[in-house]
């Protein structure tokens, strides 16, 4: 196959992806397939259930793929049902009983993805769920076109077969790219299935100049921790951003355990304190840069299913930067001795989170 160029547009927003979504929604001529981790039942997700049912009668084949937990207020909903009488394809993904939501081990082993592709011929992805007060938080998103839209639209049919299906780990797989520069990578919780997380360890073990790593939850594993210690010693200049405050309280005392011996080693981390941070990008030595849905956590690493794109162009990888860049201008830099000082609870309530740390 030839390649062919790929195009792509930035969304830093919940507001600014959705209303591209949507358009891009409205001029689907055959096809809608929409993955979604977080999925409500509010304003903004009622917008784009109301397109799908639009759009179904219309004549396009609608395919909406929801996680079951992140998208448990629809899942409960009669909206299902509705969507399913006008046509629409519902699936849930990795079903859990409603006696089961609340307990810790159902959130694991969920399809933490999101991905639209419309007519095969325009995708996007990235870390925005649907849910009204993500409207404005800080995060990244793409639309994509080009033949790395196919590598997606298969990506979307390995999990909507799964959904129904048993024993699929062997249809879990890496596909070739016919896309020059441009991958769409997933996680899978199998082994030998993580792709993406084996790409980001050997992109951060084979860095020159610099590490720049933006997510919303740190919980990294010993071998990170480890290729980032050796990254620091070599020379190369590695800067984190998280967020000031954490929605996930648990994880946020888990990510903060993490801080002391990564200052030590020298790593620099910086708190976000404008709106909160949910994006997950990572750019290395103007070589290699990806945007997704993957956190640097252990659900991400071990336990969900994740799909991002990882690119070696110049120009994407140029535009990622900049983001990182400007988002600098909103944070804080911390110190090892200023970190030292803070409560004596807050460092218990740290080590109390440490045990479970591989569960979040």
């Amino acid at each position: 196959m030839k390649e062919e160029e790929i195009n792509w547009h930035f969304y830093l927003s919940g507001r600014d992806a959705w209303r591209a979504m949507l358009d891009a929604c409205e001029r689907a001529e055959k096809t809608i397939d929409f993955e979604q981790y977080v999925f409500s039942d509010d304003k903004i997700s009622q917008q784009f259930i109301e397109l799908f049912r639009r759009k179904q009668k219309q004549g396009v084949k609608v395919r909406m793929l929801c996680d079951t937990v992140g998208g448990w207020n629809l899942y409960k909903s009669s909206m299902p049902r509705e969507m399913r009488e006008d046509g629409v394809e519902v699936r849930f993904f990795n079903i859990v009983s409603p006696w089961r939501i609340r307990n810790f081990f159902s959130w694991f082993f969920r399809d933490h993805r999101k991905i639209l592709v419309i007519d095969k011929s325009v995708g996007f992805t990235g870390g925005i769920g649907i849910r009204d007060d993500m409207e404005t938080w800080r995060d990244t998103h793409v639309k994509v076109s080009g033949p790395i839209v196919l590598e997606m639209e298969r990506v979307f049919n390995e999990l909507w077969a799964q959904s129904v299906e048993k024993n699929f780990i062997s249809r879990i797989k890496r596909l070739k790219t016919y896309a020059k520069g441009f991958h769409f990578v997933t996680n899978a919780p199998y082994w030998r299935k993580r792709f993406l997380y084996y790409d980001i360890v050997e992109s951060i073990r084979s860095a020159q100049k610099y590490i720049y790593l933006t997510t919303p939850y740190l919980v990294p594993d010993s071998r990170l921790m480890r290729i980032l210690r050796l990254a620091v010693a070599r020379g190369v200049d590695v800067r984190i951003i998280v967020p000031k405050k954490s929605n996930m309280p648990f994880v946020e005392r888990a990510s903060q355990a993490h801080f002391d011996p990564l200052l030590q080693y020298g790593v620099r981390i910086f708190q976000y304190h404008h709106e909160f941070l949910h994006a997950k990008t990572a750019v290395i030595d103007d070589e290699w840069a990806t945007v997704g849905s993957f956190n640097l956590d252990s659900l991400s690493f071990l336990y969900n299913y994740e799909g991002n794109i990882v690119s070696t162009d110049k120009t994407f990888i140029d535009e990622v930067k900049k983001h990182f860049t400007h988002d600098l201008k909103y944070t804080r830099e911390l110190s090892l001795e200023e970190w030292r000082q803070r409560p004596f609870v807050a460092k218990f309530r740290e080590w109390l989170v440490m045990p479970i740390k591989r569960f979040l």
